[in-house]
C-alpha cells in the first residue's frame, strides 16, 4: 500500500467520523429541545443517530459534553436566526426574535426548569442570557433601557403571551411590538 492510498483512507476515516459526530449532535441538539433533560439518555440518542451508546460516548465522554456540543451548535444557529435582522427596525427585530422562539421556545423553558438541579444548565443558560443582552445592544442601540428591552423580548414574555393567554404568533409579536415601541418612545436617558 503506497503512501497516497494511505492518506486517502484515513482521509475518508476522519470525514466518516466527522459526518457521524455531526449526526450524533444534530439527534442530540433536537433531544435537548424537544425533552426534558433528565428524559434525554445517551442511549435515545445513539438509536436515533443510528450508532452505538458507546460510539456517542467516544466522541463525547458524556451526557453533560454531549449537552455542551449541541448547545454550542444551537446558540450558532440562534446567532444565525436573530442576527437577520435589521438593526433599529422594530418589526424586523421582533421578527426575528419570533423565528427563534416559534422553534427554540419551548425548549429552551425547559431547560430553565432545570436549572437549579442539573449543575451543567448554569454555564449554558448564562451564555444564552448573554446573548441574548448582547442582541438587544446591538439591535436597539438603546444602552439606558437595556434591561427594560430584554425583560420585554425574554423567552417568558413570549411565552406568556403565546403559551399562556393562547395567542397567535402574530398577536404575540404584535404584542411586544408594542412594548417594545413604549419603551423606545421614552426619550434617551431615562432615569429608572
Amino acid at each position: 500500500m503506497n503512501s497516497q492510498t494511505r492518506t486517502y483512507r484515513m482521509d475518508a476515516r476522519r470525514a466518516a467520523a466527522e459526518a457521524t459526530r455531526e449526526r450524533i449532535v444534530d439527534v442530540a441538539q433536537q433531544a435537548f429541545l424537544d425533552h426534558w433533560y433528565d428524559e434525554v439518555t445517551i442511549g435515545g440518542i445513539a438509536k436515533e443517530a443510528g450508532v452505538s451508546g458507546q460510539t456517542v460516548l467516544n466522541h463525547f465522554g458524556d451526557k453533560e459534553s454531549l449537552l455542551m456540543a449541541a448547545t454550542d451548535r444551537f446558540d450558532t444557529e440562534v446567532r444565525s436566526v436573530r442576527w437577520s435582522a435589521t438593526t433599529g427596525d422594530v418589526g424586523s427585530v421582533i421578527g426575528a426574535l419570533m423565528d427563534d422562539y416559534e422553534v427554540t421556545g419551548d425548549g429552551i423553558i425547559r431547560l430553565l426548569a432545570t436549572e437549579e438541579r442539573v449543575p451543567t444548565m448554569g454555564p449554558v443558560l448564562a451564555k444564552g442570557r448573554a446573548g441574548h443582552r448582547q442582541w438587544v445592544e446591538e439591535m436597539f442601540g438603546r444602552p439606558d433601557l437595556v434591561l427594560e428591552l430584554v425583560v420585554a423580548t425574554d423567552v417568558y414574555a413570549w411565552k406568556l403571551l403565546r403559551r399562556d393567554q393562547g395567542l397567535t404568533r402574530e398577536q404575540t409579536a404584535e404584542s411586544i411590538k408594542k412594548t417594545v415601541n413604549a419603551l423606545l418612545a421614552l426619550p434617551e436617558g431615562t432615569d429608572r
